[in-house]
């Protein structure tokens, strides 16, 4: 499968969508615009590339083309951080972690989720080991 390598602008148009499931571009351009000065026309552009690459499927059977993401959120995310692990933490997965955790504050529930998460990979890691 190609590696999945969105730029900034459509992983944001993408987090859009992930979130509404499908909308116009006028809805995704609103949210766009609501957290930094973007054209119409450009969010518009970016969508009708995205169509073309695949990214974003088009309903054109409304007045209204109404877009939604062909790729899921997790296979770009498992992509980026494939690719961030690579080639900013030489392929080590201890340093990504640690460079994740070190980089910001963390809550106390976003701190238990990740032990939740740990203890269970632990936990399958060595029920295959048996």
């Amino acid at each position: 499968m190609k590696e999945l390598q969105p730029t900034e602008s459509e992983l944001e148009i993408l987090q859009v969508l992930w979130q509404q499931k499908e909308a116009s571009v006028r809805q995704v351009h609103e949210v766009m615009a609501s957290k930094r000065e973007i054209g119409y026309t450009t969010t518009l552009k970016l969508m009708q590339k995205m169509t073309e690459k695949k990214l974003l499927k088009r309903d054109t059977s409304q007045r209204v083309h109404i877009y939604q993401p062909i790729i899921g959120q997790s296979s770009v995310e498992h992509s980026l951080m494939q690719k961030i692990k690579k080639n900013l933490f030489r392929g080590s997965t201890s340093r990504l972690v640690i460079g994740a955790l070190s980089s910001d504050p963390i809550s106390k529930s976003e701190l238990q989720e990740i032990r939740e998460y740990l203890n269970k990979y632990e936990a399958s890691n060595n029920s295959t080991k048996k």
